[in-house]
This record gives C-alpha cells, structure tokens and sequence, in this order.
C-alpha cells in the first residue's frame, strides 16, 4: 500500500495525493511517517514538511496546525504551505523587519495574543528563507 497525503490551508487543497514517506515538523520535533504508521493526531510548528513522489522528495514550507494520521492517510491542516517557487524572499525579510519592529515596541504588559501572533510571522518567514535560500 502507498501512503495518502493531503495538505489543506485556508484557502484551499495545496495537495492531495498518494506519496512515499512524510516528515512533518512536530511540535516535540520532527516526525517521519511510513505507510502502515499508527494513528496519532499531532500539533505542527512552522518548519519544513517533506514527502516523496517518483523518487524525489518535495519540500514545503508550513506553518502551524495539526496533522491526523491514520494507517494509509496524513492529513495537514496548516495556515500556511508554500513551495520553494512561490516564496518571495523580499516579502519574507520585510514581514521580519515589520514584526521585530513591532515585538521591540512592546512592555512586558502588552497583549499576550499579539505577541504570538508576531512570533508565528517571524517563524513562518524564516522557514520560507531557509528553504529559498538552501544550497541545491
């Protein structure tokens, strides 16, 4: 049997289709799934989720979310999942700079949730850099 994945984001299916194994970015590290593996749903972190399809292996940039696996399926739920030809390694250091710019106004009484969320653009933006700028 071949593994099923499926990538879903708010906005739509990014993927959807029988893969090899799967390595997601898991909150206690990162995970490798084979087919077969046991049931589990897992929190994600930013970072890279990687699959194989016809010999090569396919690497995305995501953000957080969770991922339910079964014995033959993965199914991602992320905010955010992008190839390494739809980053825009502009956009990505200039949404760091705005969010540091922002993080280094805060008091140690500002809003816990805006925080976060500032932290979850910087996280989100390094891992698309990272995988622009890895070496081929």
């Amino acid at each position: 049997m071949a593994l099923h994945l499926e990538i879903v984001t708010p906005e739509k299916k990014v993927f959807s289709d029988t893969v090899g194994n799967v390595y997601l970015p898991g909150a206690d590290g990162e995970l490798g799934i084979l087919d077969g593996h046991a049931a589990l749903v897992t929190a994600l972190q930013p970072g890279e989720l990687r699959y194989e399809k016809s010999g090569q292996t396919i690497t995305l940039a995501i953000g957080g979310g969770f991922a339910e696996v079964t014995q033959h399926n993965v199914k991602v739920l992320t905010d955010m999942a992008m190839g390494e030809e739809q980053i825009d390694e502009s956009k990505a250091e200039e949404a760091i700079r705005r969010a540091e710019e922002q993080l280094a106004k805060f008091g140690h009484d500002h809003d816990a949730e805006e925080v976060a969320h500032l932290q979850a653009v910087i996280a989100k933006s390094m891992v698309q850099l990272r995988l622009k700028r890895r070496p081929r």
